[in-house]
């Protein structure tokens, strides 16, 4: 079982919600969010296995290049350039599909191995991390979600937004989780999230973070029969938890909302698999 925990944007408590109920569910915990992962933070893992995560690259033969530009036209992505005399790679734009190898007719293209980012994986914990200026996080989230199939429940933590990371870790998942707060800006990106996750056909339910009470956003969601699993309370203590690295269910109020989050979210899943 993959429980998916993502966001329309930043900042709405999306790992807050995915360390404390990988607890309370005891699932393992996949931080997907490569570019900022934090899960570790909380949940303070044993000594981990780093590997390291590559994309092959392009290497071209300048005595075999006859200069015909048909690996520049192959490529998608626009990371080959043909000049009179050679070809220009950007490292950074490449994608490692092996296009511009296949067309090449003299054999002057090979590969090699450029490594753009690590995971690292102990028990019941992973993450990935992705290296400084790489653009690029998917490959390192493939790779992570491949190489935790033995966990047998997993919580994916997910980029914030909608992006081509976020698609990768939504990937294959049995259900969402969509955290979010009572503000404009977090209606206006919860309802891109929705966007994504009906298009992708994820099943899918709502939690509410920094909850203070009736809002436009209980409005909204009541009013398009959307699924809300919890609201987690609004306050101060949560705040000195977090800036300390605790995990907020060490509060004996706020362990009660994510049990009854957990409550409401087996049985939700017991009734979709009956």
């Amino acid at each position: 079982m993959d429980i998916v925990v993502l966001s329309g944007k930043g900042g709405t408590g999306k790992t807050t919600v995915a360390t404390n109920l990988s607890k309370v569910m005891s699932y393992a915990y996949v931080d997907c969010d490569v570019e900022e992962p934090n899960g570790y933070i909380f949940l303070k893992p044993e000594q981990s296995t780093a590997m390291d995560v590559t994309l092959n690259n392009p290497v071209i033969d300048s005595d075999k290049c006859v200069h015909c530009h048909a690996c520049v036209t192959s490529c998608e992505y626009n990371a080959l350039v043909g000049l009179l005399d050679k070809i220009i790679l950007f490292e950074e734009l490449c994608h490692g599909c092996g296009a511009c190898q296949l067309v090449c007719k003299t054999d002057a293209i090979t590969e090699i191995e450029r490594p753009i980012g690590e995971i690292r994986i102990s028990e019941r914990f992973a993450m990935g991390m992705l290296n400084l200026k790489e653009p690029m996080g998917g490959p390192i989230i493939t790779e992570l979600k491949k190489k935790t199939n033995h966990f047998n429940n997993r919580i994916i933590d997910a980029p914030p937004g909608t992006s081509c990371s976020v698609v990768k870790s939504v990937e294959e998942s049995d259900f969402a989780i969509l955290v979010t707060e009572p503000t404009t800006f977090g209606l206006h990106d919860l309802i891109k999230a929705i966007e994504l996750i009906e298009m992708m056909k994820v099943p899918y339910g709502v939690i509410i973070n920094r909850y203070d009470g009736y809002s436009f956003m209980d409005e909204y969601l009541e009013y398009k029969d959307i699924l809300c699993l919890g609201k987690i309370p609004f306050s101060k203590s949560a705040a000195m938890l977090y800036s300390e690295g605790h995990l907020l269910i060490e509060d004996d109020s706020y362990k009660t909302c994510f049990v009854a989050m957990k409550k409401n979210l087996e049985a939700l899943l017991e009734r979709r698999s009956s």
